[in-house]
């Protein structure tokens, strides 16, 4: 339960971060340079919760991913074995 509620966490933190970076897209259109635009971004609190988001998902998901792949580790085993 704990982990499902920081998966969810972590997709609003996502979702509501790349809302507002499209969002800030328009300072490009009105004359900002890519690189004034990636400097004002980054200063951002909204834009930091990409990396947030991400990192919870990441957390959220740690376990399944190493489930995941220790079953696919067996699997290829199980394959040589039977040759």
């Amino acid at each position: 339960m704990f982990k499902l509620f920081i998966y969810i966490l972590g997709l609003i933190f996502t979702s509501l971060g790349i809302f507002f970076t499209i969002i800030y897209l328009n300072l490009l259109t009105i004359g900002y340079s890519f690189w004034e635009f990636i400097h004002f971004i980054s200063r951002k609190i909204e834009f930091w919760f990409i990396p947030l988001g991400l990192i919870l998902i990441g957390i959220s998901l740690e376990r399944w991913l190493k489930n995941e792949l220790l079953l696919r580790r067996n699997l290829k085993l199980e394959r040589r074995q039977n040759l």
